[in-house]
């Protein structure tokens, strides 16, 4: 236990991580059950593409506001809540299953109810972790945090989803909602000290909205990482809201088939894990993002040339170490750079960027996909990529700044 999440870290901080590990578990077995429950109930690759858009537009509609409600009213209280109602959602979509009486229309429905409540759950999360952590420990914590999402949330959950599916199209929604109960019991058990919001009293949505937003576009490194996992996820978004599609249709794989395919990217990850430390101590910020770039560019034009199953795990298992690396560089320095009272406003600024791509990006790929071919997403995946990596180059080492001393929020 002290190798894995060390003592100075806190007790809270344990089992914050425990939370996170156990509905990433859920979250991982709906990423493959969600998509195949609506493939199950029709072949339309617009409706199929919706699917994934579902799953990301919440954040693009509610995020700047979970993020206005994280840095006012009680965060660990909006966390319980937010998974509660999760549960509640998983509960009703589990008896329609059970009655038959669910249709694509529901299907979808109570899929864009769990996203939304997930932003409110995920947003929140992330601005407990510096309230529980000390700001020297924020690597570690977050590299705990990325390991969970990783190892549960993108490698053994999809594959379990997939077979759970395979035996019984019930089962993966009602193992979800008892993973995410068991996330509410455990964060239930945290004690978060008090966070100065200064004596003021609330401005309004929109005006504390919008100190977010201006905080975020005064400060160069976190206003660049908002930009290009915005540009980049417009490309990512519509590659990957046909992939259950292209998976099976492309490469010949079945739902468990699926469920695989998608976990190769997160044993990646893993090995991103191994090599994180050695890679940032040799290798500038501003060059990590630049490589792990070229790579993501070069991923989506293999993975629209190749029908082989295992060129493109090879392909997505490279990929998927990329994400890790990127995933908790970015997390690292906007924790380190934000103030405390301003962490889920700028939190809910960046998931903006990083859904608003994917949003974008689904709507365009299920319409691609309708009309030219299963692969034609990727193809626009590669040469938007191109264009966004070329437009992107300079600006990019913006983000090798030192973050060791937190700028506060401009006057």
């Amino acid at each position: 236990m002290e190798t894995l999440v060390p003592a100075r870290l806190g007790t809270g901080f344990r089992w914050l991580l425990a939370s996170s590990w156990t509905t990433n578990l859920g979250d991982g077995i709906a990423m493959a059950a969600g998509p195949l429950l609506v493939a199950s109930l029709t072949d339309d690759a617009v409706l199929v593409s919706l699917a994934a858009l579902l799953r990301w537009a919440p954040a693009l509609l509610f995020g700047l506001y979970s993020g206005v409600l994280a840095d006012r009213l009680d965060r660990r209280r909006i966390l319980i809540g937010a998974n509660v109602v999760r549960a509640v959602v998983l509960a009703v979509l589990a008896a329609m299953v059970i009655t038959g009486s669910v249709t694509t229309s529901w299907a979808l429905l109570t899929l864009g109810l769990l996203a939304t409540a997930e932003v409110f759950a995920d947003n929140t999360s992330s601005t407990i972790t510096p309230m529980l952590v000390r700001r020297d420990d924020l690597v570690v914590a977050n590299a705990r945090l990325q390991t969970g999402f990783i190892t549960l949330d993108q490698l053994a959950g999809p594959p379990v989803g997939a077979a759970l599916f395979a035996a019984g199209t019930v089962w993966p929604f009602v193992t979800e909602g008892v993973l995410v109960l068991a996330g509410v019991l455990m964060v239930s058990r945290i004690t978060l000290p008090a966070l100065d919001r200064g004596t003021d009293a609330p401005k309004g949505l929109w005006r504390e909205t919008v100190e977010g937003l201006r905080w975020t576009l005064h400060h160069p490194a976190v206003r660049t990482l908002a930009l290009t996992i915005f540009v980049f996820n417009v490309t990512f978004g519509a590659a990957w809201s046909v992939l259950v599609l292209y998976a099976m249709q492309r490469l010949g794989m079945g739902s468990v088939g699926f469920g695989v395919l998608t976990s190769v990217s997160a044993a990646g990850g893993l090995l991103g894990t191994a090599l994180y430390g050695w890679i940032t101590r040799r290798v500038s910020l501003g060059d990590v993002m630049r490589v792990g770039l070229v790579i993501e560019t070069l991923t989506h034009l293999v993975l629209a040339l190749t029908t082989s199953a295992w060129v493109a795990s090879a392909v997505l298992f490279v990929f998927g170490a990329h994400a890790f690396i990127w995933g908790t560089t970015s997390t690292t320095v906007r924790q380190r750079a934000v103030p405390a009272e301003l962490q889920g406003r700028v939190g809910s600024v960046h998931r903006l960027g990083v859904f608003g791509g994917l949003v974008v990006g689904a709507a365009v790929g299920g319409v691609l996909a309708e009309q030219f071919g299963v692969t034609a997403p990727f193809w626009f995946a590669f040469v938007g990529s191109v264009v966004f990596l070329i437009a992107l180059w300079r600006e990019l080492t913006r983000i090798a700044h030192d973050d060791n001393s937190p700028e506060r929020a401009p006057g």
